[in-house]
């Protein structure tokens, strides 16, 4: 290499040192801007979580609670309700023998 050009790269190479340092701390400081975020957001959604977990919790409680409480009323009462169904059922509508009845 000959003088002239050693003369050249040298402050070029002495400016690019501070241009690179100062872009890797742009760089650290959008990481740790990014890492911030994420983890505002990963709380935000746990808090969310643990609302609906509470929320369903509860509505368990109160289903146990029927349940328990009124286990065999409920089952007596769906009984009943199919009992009455198969009697509207037969009821409903024309038979075919009352059809044939009027026909002869």
């Amino acid at each position: 290499m000959d003088p002239a050009t050693l003369g050249t790269l040298i402050p070029i190479v002495a400016l690019c040192i501070p241009i690179v340092a100062i872009w890797t701390k742009h760089q650290q400081k959008l990481a740790e801007m990014n890492v911030k975020s994420t983890a505002s957001d990963t709380a935000e959604r746990a808090a969310q979580y643990a609302s609906q977990v509470t929320a369903l919790e509860d509505r368990v409680r109160v289903l146990e609670r029927i349940v328990t409480d009124k286990g065999y009323d409920v089952a007596a009462q769906i009984e009943a309700l199919r009992d009455q169904r198969r009697v509207d059922d037969e009821s409903t509508g024309v038979s075919i023998e009352s059809l044939r009845k009027e026909r002869a």
